[in-house]
């Protein structure tokens, strides 16, 4: 281990955790509000950041590197189609759920359905958080800052005891910042790693293309634009692992659950000032998505051209990073992975508190004619995070024995909890009489018809085009139950307007060019672009 590396490591982070308590420390959190909304009192800045980087953790260095080596650039599509779901998002959601003051995403179910459909949702949300999200944010971190000090050799160690240990040390700094700051300092962090994230991808591109120019950054572009062109093509086929053609299924229907329905992300947007701050926060993390090959997936295009064949291609990130950069650089990107880390899963653990609390302790202890007070609420919300972290860091280190791809695992079980809950909400927001037993017989519908068609039954058909078929049925199903049984009273948004809801005046021009970016990357990382051969 390089000691400048591991100096620039530890000053870099306790540089971003001091900034985060010195911003922080006169923000007393006395109530829920304040530990799962910040209040609702950030600006723009703040929740642009905060959305961004909170849907940055180390899975995406370490995933799309790795996507990239092994096959080409199409996992790009991931990051830059999500543009698309987060300007709907932005336009018909979010209006929603601020009118109603909602806290929590399945809170809208409550209003359209019935508190059953909330509950059933908040606890699959809360079994997706700790059995998935959580874990694969803690794995894909230690992965990261192994590859780049190379602890188990210097610990002399097994690779797996050393992700155990990483692991462990992810999962309870990530803690703290949870359950001492709340969400209010974990936007700071965003913020702070935002800053020093961009720095380092533009640092390791200089030195990662000089390398592969031969001390020549500008021969380095020549070399990438000139050989190997196949891995620059971002318009993948029926044999690769992200098909151009599911952008159009299941993927769409992925990222407007995620940007629109997950928890973890769209507490960030409701804790905006008013609706404009929210609209032009996500915007701001639009801009970031569209950076996201610079960021991302350069390091795995400068991969291909270093190395033949890696036997451990998760490592590819680390791997670029500490051959390519200079100590300082390597020791600040380690501290940047290990942030991106804290600061997905800090949020994922807040976002899972805010479900445990709100909607199923809260409601519980209500029925039972108990008192609960704030401070009550916040003490059971602390212990229920220590109690998630703890689980997730034991499940964590289980990953590394998943037979896929990492991306391609990591999506498989996002999909599992994502398509199914996203149905109902789909229909909860275009329809008015469904009932709430057409949303339960089409969660479980739903749900069972994915299990069955990826752990059972080989289809021959990609997982992302299964996603599309299941969501046509259950909706099928659950308007065929609303015409046969329809509500008596049919639904009403709610307005309780606890924010101001003006709406961003500017946001129409402003998300047109970005979808005009969206599809220029396409077209220039393609055979009609620069991966013509």
């Amino acid at each position: 281990m390089n000691v400048i590396a591991l100096i620039t490591f530890i000053v870099i982070t306790f540089l971003v955790g001091a900034i985060s308590w010195l911003k922080t420390r006169r923000h007393k959190i006395k109530t829920s509000s304040g530990l799962f909304l910040a209040d609702r009192s950030l600006s723009f800045v703040a929740v642009g950041t905060s959305l961004f980087f909170t849907n940055i953790s180390a899975a995406e260095f370490v995933g799309s590197s790795e996507s990239v080596y092994v096959n080409n650039m199409s996992v790009m599509a991931w990051g830059v189609s999500s543009v698309f779901a987060m300007v709907v998002i932005s336009e018909f959601v979010i209006p929603v759920y601020l009118r109603g003051a909602m806290s929590t995403t399945p809170d809208f179910l409550e209003n359209r359905y019935d508190s059953g459909t909330k509950k059933l949702v908040s606890f699959l949300f809360l079994i997706s958080y700790v059995i998935n999200l959580l874990p694969i944010v803690l794995y894909s971190g230690a992965v990261a800052l192994n590859g780049l000090f190379h602890l188990s050799n210097i610990w002399d160690i097994s690779y797996g005891s050393s992700i155990w240990i990483l692991v462990w040390c992810i999962g309870l700094v990530g803690s703290l910042y949870s359950i001492l700051g709340g969400l209010k300092a974990i936007v700071i962090s965003d913020l702070v790693l935002g800053i020093f994230m961009f720095t380092g991808a533009l640092l390791l591109a200089y030195f990662g293309l000089k390398h592969v120019g031969n001390g020549d950054s500008i021969q380095g572009i020549n070399t990438i634009l000139s050989s190997k062109k196949e891995h620059l093509n971002a318009i993948g086929t029926a044999r690769d692992a992200v098909p151009f053609s599911t952008i159009f299924t299941g993927m769409i229907l992925v990222n407007l659950f995620y940007w629109g329905t997950e928890q973890v992300i769209v507490q960030q947007a409701l804790a905006s000032s008013n609706l404009e701050a929210s609209q032009k926060g996500i915007a701001l993390a639009c801009a970031g998505k569209l950076l996201g090959p610079l960021l991302f997936i350069l390091p795995g295009i400068i991969a291909v051209h270093m190395y033949d064949n890696l036997p451990n291609t998760t490592e590819v990130f680390s791997r670029v990073v500490s051959d390519v950069s200079p100590p300082v650089l390597s020791g600040f990107i380690a501290a940047v992975i290990f942030g991106a880390a804290i600061t997905s899963f800090s949020p994922a653990l807040n976002s899972a508190s805010t479900l445990f609390i709100l909607n199923l302790y809260k409601p519980f202890q209500e029925k039972k004619n108990n008192i609960v007070s704030e401070n009550d609420l916040l003490k059971k919300s602390r212990r229920f995070e220590m109690f998630a972290s703890l689980l997730a860091m034991f499940i964590a280190p289980l990953i590394i024995f998943s037979s896929d791809n990492f991306y391609t695992f990591m999506q498989k079980m996002n999909a599992a909890f994502s398509i199914p809950i996203f149905t109902i909400m789909f229909v909860g927001f275009v329809t008015k009489k469904v009932p709430p037993i057409a949303a339960k017989i089409g969660l479980s519908f739903c749900f069972a018809g994915y299990i069955l068609t990826q752990v059972f039954f080989d289809t021959g058909i990609h997982f992302l085009h299964i996603l599309l078929i299941l969501f046509v049925m259950t909706s099928a199903i659950m308007l065929a139950i609303g015409r046969l049984f329809p509500m008596q009273t049919p639904y009403k948004a709610q307005n309780k307007q606890v924010v101001d809801l003006k709406p961003w005046k500017n946001r129409h021009w402003i998300n047109g060019l970005l979808l005009l970016f969206m599809i220029l990357l396409f077209l220039v990382f393609s055979k009609i672009g620069i991966a013509k051969i």
